[in-house]
């Protein structure tokens, strides 16, 4: 997705030249970049037999989307699980904690 804001519009050979060695088959681009246009991501726009590939949804909506899943399907739905971890496996400091509390606090004030 990365690759297809960059561009804006693309065809999959654009996307292809756009990756690092080792590039993957332009099969496995292609079956990925299908995927993520039934999960309505992209839209495309024929020209023949070949496609234009564009971006349906916005960075923001995508991090969303992808962030929401990740606590769903790693940490059960629960943010405490989230913050946990990042306080165990990644060595959250303590100024980066009294960060976050800050927001946390700000977040409820602003819906009282």
């Amino acid at each position: 997705m990365q690759l297809i804001w960059k561009l804006e519009r693309a065809l999959i050979r654009d996307i292809l030249n756009e990756l690092p060695e080792p590039k993957p088959p332009y099969t496995t681009l292609a079956s990925n970049i299908k995927n993520l246009e039934k999960k309505g991501f992209l839209g495309k726009k024929a020209y023949g037999n070949t496609f234009e590939y564009f971006p349906l949804v916005s960075q923001g909506a995508y991090g969303k989307r992808s962030f929401h899943q990740v606590i769903q399907n790693y940490f059960n739905g629960s943010m405490a699980n989230v913050l946990s971890f990042m306080v165990k496996e990644k060595g959250i400091s303590q100024k980066e904690i009294e960060e976050l509390q800050k927001l946390i606090d700000n977040n409820f004030k602003e819906e009282a």
